[in-house]
């Protein structure tokens, strides 16, 4: 979602945010064209994105049912009038199945990642009348990861996917089988691969002697309470979760969170008070008093950071990486064309004309002076990029009017240019695009100076 699906949403600040290894410019979302709280930051100006890691693809091949719902969770359009507006989905606070560790809403956040299910903003309805936001969680491994919400309330996943789209999103019942799907994709996201763990959780390979201490550590019984341990809570090698709800000093009952990946899961806690395992170990040791050292702690972080690790975590988000999402997605017209399956081509095209649209966005417009030289192959990126759009609502439209013929031939045309013309135009403008670090610093640097010039002229 570009800012300017936002209904042209102005720039007010500018913040240097580090990732693992990428330089990021993110800007709040400012203007009272948008349906989102002034200073909304959704970080969707990132240069990189956490990689999803699917099990069917590990294991065999990906089904129409997980394909569906990825698409359902990418679409604004299952959700309430609000997010619609916005363009606001599942995907924007779950990137790749990931938590959005950015995400902050005036009203709705106290700090960046973290989220008020139960606010006002987005279905009036379900306002309890308190900011009491919980942590944007990660969704890897959710199939292990039962009851369901910070305080663990939903023990099914397809409860809490309703629950969510209709309660807290305030969006229509959604069918049956979107559901389905969507519990299934969910179902999928796996885990990112830790060469140091081993099948029940314990640590492999080279181990550094702080990490052993830290293991070591983890297991011990706490001094005032020998029933308990951080490995009693944290079962290594049941995905460090055990089900169930506990009391950790934080003012009320929450599930067990896993360890895994958890390197990438920052904030921590049930509302996402902690930054880093530091404070994270260095409360345990405070609340349930622990007697730890400082190399103790030490220890421990260094174990949890083990633990947490998990293999090429991001990826560069280049127009390669959304093609090839948008051609997953689009695998499902191929079957639900000639089925005259309108929901999920309307659906598809919703979805897919998105994601292409603002992926035109990526490719600044010729007029755009920030982002000197390939005016030519911005314009012909853009330009073809548009022309798949129409097709897709040419498609859209002859399904509805019961020519599936047309709309097939259509779906052929489209799958011709966007496996070779589409892909050659954006290459061609690559150089250019947003994707490039340095066009993309230009570009939003001059955004900025004119989103600030008319902030000080108001």
């Amino acid at each position: 979602m570009s800012l300017r699906r936002l209904g042209g949403a102005a720039v007010v600040v500018i913040l240097l945010i580090a990732g693992w290894h990428e330089r990021v410019l993110a800007f709040p979302v400012d203007g009272d064209q948008t349906a989102l709280p002034a200073k909304t930051e959704l970080n969707e100006d990132a240069l990189s994105r956490p990689r999803e890691v699917f099990h069917s693809e590990i294991n065999g091949r990906k089904s129409d049912l997980i394909r569906l719902g990825n698409l359902a969770f990418a679409s604004p359009s299952i959700l309430g009038s609000v997010a619609q507006r916005a363009g606001i989905s599942c995907e924007t606070c779950h990137v790749n199945g990931a938590g959005n560790a950015k995400l902050f809403m005036p009203d709705m956040s106290t700090r960046p990642g973290n989220f008020d299910t139960t606010g006002p903003l987005f279905n009036p309805k379900a306002d309890n009348g308190a900011l009491d936001p919980v942590r944007i969680p990660s969704l890897r491994g959710a199939r292990y990861l039962a009851p369901y919400g910070a305080d663990g309330r939903i023990a099914s996943l397809r409860d809490f996917i309703r629950n969510v789209i209709v309660n807290e999103f305030a969006g229509p019942e959604p069918q049956p089988s979107t559901l389905d799907a969507m519990v299934a994709y969910v179902q999928d996201i796996d885990f990112l691969p830790n060469p140091s763990l081993g099948p029940a959780g314990r640590l492999v390979g080279r181990v550094r002697e702080s990490e052993r201490r830290g293991e070591a550590l983890f297991a011990k019984p706490f001094p005032h309470d020998s029933g308990l341990s951080c490995a009693g809570c944290h079962i290594p090698s049941a995905a460090f979760v055990d089900h169930r709800q506990h009391d950790v000093g934080t003012g009320g009952l929450f599930k067990t969170p896993t360890l895994r990946n958890a390197d990438f899961n920052a904030p921590y806690f049930h509302d996402g008070r902690f930054d880093t395992y530091d404070q994270v170990v260095a409360h345990f040791d405070r609340v349930f008093e622990l007697g730890l050292s400082a190399q103790d702690q030490k220890d421990l972080v260094a174990y949890l950071t083990a633990v947490g690790d998990g293999l090429n975590p991001y990826e560069h988000d280049g127009a390669g990486a959304t093609l090839k999402e948008i051609n997953d997605f689009a695998i499902l017209l191929g079957t639900a064309i000639p089925a005259g399956d309108k929901e999920v081509v309307t659906l598809a095209v919703d979805t897919i004309g998105g994601e292409l649209r603002e992926l035109t966005e990526r490719y600044p417009d010729r007029k755009d002076t920030s982002v000197p030289g390939g005016e030519q192959q911005r314009a012909s990126a853009r330009a073809g990029l548009k022309e798949v759009v129409l097709l897709l609502r040419r498609i859209d439209m002859a399904v509805g009017e019961g020519r599936t013929a047309d709309a097939a031939a259509d779906y052929r045309n489209y799958r011709a240019l966007m496996g070779a013309a589409i892909p050659s135009m954006l290459a061609s403008a690559e150089r250019w695009s947003l994707f490039n670090i340095e066009a993309h610093d230009r570009h939003y640097e001059a955004l900025r100076q004119v989103m600030q010039s008319k902030h000080m002229s108001h």
